[in-house]
């Protein structure tokens, strides 16, 4: 079993950073793939970013490609997102999810969620 809790949400201009935290409870945090997805108003929930167990490994959406940096630190269970060059179309809850594996994006392949954190950008 694995709790995730998000934080580092908010409201930021367009071409603003931000920096997403998800930590996780257990002792079997370095054992699952992690990922962010996301999901805007009246959308379906979207694939961001994976990262292998171990960190050697990461994946991209498209449409984040050169802003976004997805890294973890398993001494501290804890998954980030670096959000760079904000744009207005990145606006939505933003989830961390474990389990599937780091190639993977589909969401049904993930086990464990956290309950999201709200990014707006403003234009």
């Amino acid at each position: 079993q694995v709790q995730l809790v998000e934080s580092g949400g908010g409201l930021v201009q367009a071409g603003g950073s931000l920096r997403l935290s998800c930590a996780a409870s257990g002792r079997t945090f370095s054992s699952y793939a992690m990922g962010w997805f996301r999901q805007a108003p009246g959308k379906e929930r979207e694939f961001v970013a994976s990262i292998s167990r171990r960190g050697g490994s990461t994946l991209y959406a498209d449409s984040v490609k050169g802003r976004f940096t997805i890294s973890r630190d398993n001494a501290k269970n804890t998954v980030y997102l670096h959000m760079n060059s904000l744009k207005p179309e990145d606006t939505a809850v933003y989830y961390c999810a474990a389990g599937g594996t780091v190639w993977n994006t589909d969401p049904r392949s993930y086990t464990y969620w956290g309950q999201g954190t709200q990014v707006t950008v403003s234009s």
